[in-house]
């Protein structure tokens, strides 16, 4: 999300993107968790906008850590949303579709969040601090995040390229979780639409249509001419419950209805902005 975001802003303004895990030159060291540093951080630089993206993200990770993850989720956010309040800074909050339980189809943004691990509970309570405490803020909830390129890509899409390189002939893809994919750069330009219009709240942002992690592994063999070559088979999440031991939600498809009623809804489709996002890296000539 980092890389879009900065590559869409810096375009436009002045801006200081930081990270614990400093891996592009355009980044600099900053932790959410030390409420000093990041107020000595924004006072430097005289911020009137903070885009907070740090989270982690890992649910294994999260479920194991829980003091991790609310500190960086959860206690973090109060940080960055305290420091807003007291120096009247504008804050973008960046959620997520996990904070729901998948009981529902899909969510719109009025429906009522019931995450069911830590990372979705973590998320949440920065969600429920920002929308009580602020009065000026814009909260987005991607769904499946696609971006990120080589370096920083860590998500499905990468895992499904990460099997094509080391030569594997079959690759397994779960059908029993849905969700709605989201690219970086269509998210980080409809944010921009969104800022600009002043309307402050919370937001779904998602690409349109959604399909299941074989749908989104179906249609990457398919735009890399690939699905003659390597075989496809589904499978259900227990499939991979060793590795992957946090419940998930059934459901995460996401509906764009705020921003469709406020005329803002500006997400493609997934299938095209994957072709994008593979096209954009190169990833295209397999």
């Amino acid at each position: 999300m980092g890389e879009a975001v900065y590559a869409v802003f810096s375009q436009l303004c002045s801006v200081m993107a930081t990270d614990i895990d400093v891996n592009a030159e355009w980044l600099s060291y900053l932790d959410v968790r030390d409420y000093h540093a990041l107020e000595k951080a924004i006072l430097s630089f005289k911020a009137t906008t903070i885009f907070h993206l740090a989270a982690l993200t890992d649910l294994e990770y999260c479920e194991a850590n829980p003091s991790e993850a609310y500190g960086t989720n959860a206690c973090g956010t109060e940080n960055v949303g305290l420091l807003c309040k007291k120096y009247n800074i504008l804050m973008v909050y960046i959620s997520t579709a996990g904070i729901f339980d998948g009981n529902q189809d899909v969510y719109n943004d009025y429906d009522l969040p019931h995450p069911i691990n830590n990372y979705g509970k973590s998320k949440f309570a920065g969600e429920m601090f920002v929308r009580s405490y602020l009065e000026r803020y814009f909260i987005f909830r991607p769904g499946w995040m696609m971006g990120g390129g080589p370096e920083k890509d860590k998500k499905f899409v990468k895992k499904i390229l990460d099997q094509i390189n080391t030569g594997k002939n079959e690759i397994f893809a779960v059908r029993d979780k849905f969700g709605t994919p989201t690219y970086t750069y269509d998210f980080a330009k409809n944010m921009l639409e969104v800022i600009n219009s002043g309307f402050y709240g919370l937001y779904n942002m998602v690409c349109s249509g959604d399909g299941s992690r074989y749908d989104v592994a179906e249609e990457m063999l398919k735009t890399l001419n690939l699905e003659n070559t390597i075989k496809l088979s589904e499978v259900a999440s227990d499939y991979f419950k060793k590795e992957y031991f946090v419940p998930r939600p059934r459901s995460e498809k996401l509906l764009n209805l705020e921003l469709t009623l406020r005329g803002l809804n500006k997400m493609r489709d997934w299938r095209i902005c994957l072709r994008e996002y593979l096209s954009r890296y190169k990833w295209l000539n397999y």
